[in-house]
């Protein structure tokens, strides 16, 4: 009978380890701030700047399970344009990598939500983990231009540009 109890003790263990394993991973994107949480059973992990939807395009609000996953990916429809670390979640809506990485923080994309790729990559095996356990959310709306101050160089009078027939030798 002891014996018994040890290996229904030790399966028990086991299967609880198991289960701890899995977490419930909550991606919220605010579209208004331009920011992505990332949260596992309940506590706020990582916050980073993302870049959603430029004007002309949209990302869709919502709550949405990721449907596929790839650590590799090139747009079918914006030139083959790298997606690196891919998280498919509506339809051809996507969170990925972005190696335009100096306009994270405010709107560029065509729709999809990018990501630096380091920070992806973070994401990806984090949701790749726990795929049947991520919920993505989409909120916010995309942040209003930023106002023009009076007296900029502006481009069209000529103030910033390069004189006709300038070269880069470089």
């Amino acid at each position: 009978m002891p014996r018994r109890m040890i290996v229904i003790a030790a399966v028990a263990a086991w299967l609880g380890g198991l289960a701890s394993a899995q977490a419930d991973v909550v991606v919220t994107v605010d579209k208004s701030a331009q920011r992505l949480s990332v949260a596992v059973d309940g506590f706020t992990r990582y916050r980073w700047p993302v870049s959603t939807a430029r004007r002309g395009y949209r990302t869709p609000n919502g709550s949405y399970r990721p449907q596929w996953l790839a650590r590799k990916w090139f747009s079918t429809i914006y030139d083959g344009s790298p997606m690196p670390y891919s998280i498919f979640f509506n339809g051809g809506y996507a969170i990925h990598g972005s190696y335009e990485i100096s306009r994270l923080g405010r709107p560029a994309s065509h729709g999809c939500i990018r990501l630096h790729p380091a920070n992806a990559a973070v994401l990806f095996a984090l949701v790749q983990a726990n795929m049947q356990d991520t919920q993505i959310i989409v909120t916010g709306d995309r942040p209003p231009a930023p106002a023009r101050v009076r007296g900029e160089a502006k481009q069209s009078r000529g103030e910033g540009r390069r004189p006709r027939g300038f070269q880069d030798i470089f």
